[in-house]
């Protein structure tokens, strides 16, 4: 099956590496999870492949008023959830599923959020300083707003890997002495003042920052962690996880989880003492993570920076992990409040 064949190019949001994935179950049946719901395409193409059901998750209440259009050709083989995927094994159950065949996460913003301006995801369109996925609680312009500089510039270099992070930081608080930040422009042009004139090919100076707050307001990475744990609970023996990622934070957190819970930990060394063994709960499915081809990323531009790992479930009994054992950035988001 061919890209073209399995996309259509008018689509508000084209699933990343979904080849791949319907390639390591074939064939696929039984019940799946889609944890990050988005435009439905990965629901889509895992009932058109033969699942028996899909239990859609996403905290975005947009997302489910769109797909009433096409959602009622699968009947009750479709159910959609409003939550979040870092309870997925909880909201399955209520909705009455047994154990599952497969766990399906796309992580990140999605293309139809980046689009809308009113979003305040894009550095590249002007509008609301927002970036709630489920348009509630805490606001990118409310850290931007009333954060202490320090707290701020730990966020942007935690969550954003930025280096000049304490500069970036120290010109925002400036800047909000005069005038409070509204639109996603106003912080724009204070990080690109911040920083050199990018190069040819270089990432656009807010980029870091952007993803920083994103990640912040909407909990991603502590998402990621719980939704991880949640999916190992939630799996049946064989059960397939396969998760998406696409910027080095979430993909790090998802190859040490894999690694951890596939006995494939790094041996220790005088850097770092040797782990202890953990009881197996996943086999690893190929040693490295799988990337877009050449075609896909002709055919959809945003896929360029994915990864897929997938992993099978073991008949064990679950444990408990350390999230900052797998990666996850040490920063308190209570600082942020």
């Amino acid at each position: 099956m061919s890209l073209a064949q399995t996309h259509q190019s008018s689509a508000p949001h084209i699933p990343v590496l979904l080849l791949p994935i319907l390639d390591a179950v074939k064939p696929i049946s039984g019940q799946w999870l889609d944890g990050t719901f988005g435009a439905g395409g990965y629901t889509r193409a895992l009932l058109d492949s033969g699942a028996d059901t899909v239990y859609a998750i996403d905290r975005d209440p947009e997302v489910f008023v769109r797909a009433k259009t096409w959602a009622s050709k699968y009947q009750d083989r479709l159910k959609l959830i409003h939550g979040t995927f870092g309870n997925l094994d909880a909201l399955a159950t209520e909705a009455g599923s047994g154990l599952l065949d497969g766990v399906v996460l796309d992580i990140g913003v999605s293309s139809m959020q980046i689009d809308q301006a009113d979003r305040g995801f894009s550095f590249m369109k002007d509008g609301p300083l927002d970036m709630r996925m489920a348009q509630s609680g805490m606001s990118a312009a409310d850290i931007v707003n009333s954060v202490d500089e320090d707290v701020l510039a730990d966020l942007i270099y935690l969550y954003g890997e930025d280096r000049a992070s304490r500069r970036i930081a120290r010109n925002i608080v400036r800047a909000r002495e005069n005038s409070r930040f509204e639109s996603t422009f106003q912080l724009v042009k204070v990080i690109e003042a911040s920083l050199p004139r990018p190069k040819p090919g270089q990432t656009h100076p807010a980029t870091r920052t952007f993803q920083a707050l994103r990640i912040a307001v909407n909990d991603e990475l502590g998402q990621l962690v719980d939704g991880l744990r949640a999916a190992e609970n939630a799996l049946s023996e064989g059960g397939l996880l396969a998760v998406v990622t696409f910027h080095s934070l979430e993909d790090r957190i998802v190859k040490r989880f894999i690694q951890a819970r596939s006995g494939n930990n790094p041996k220790g060394n005088r850097y770092q003492p040797e782990q202890e063994e953990e009881v197996k709960a996943f086999e690893r499915v190929g040693r490295k993570a799988i990337v877009p081809s050449d075609e896909e990323i002709k055919f959809n531009p945003r896929a360029r920076s994915a990864k897929l790992r997938l992993a099978r479930r073991l008949d064990t009994v679950s444990e408990d992990i350390s999230p900052f054992d797998i990666g996850l950035p040490k920063f308190d988001l209570e600082r942020l409040i």
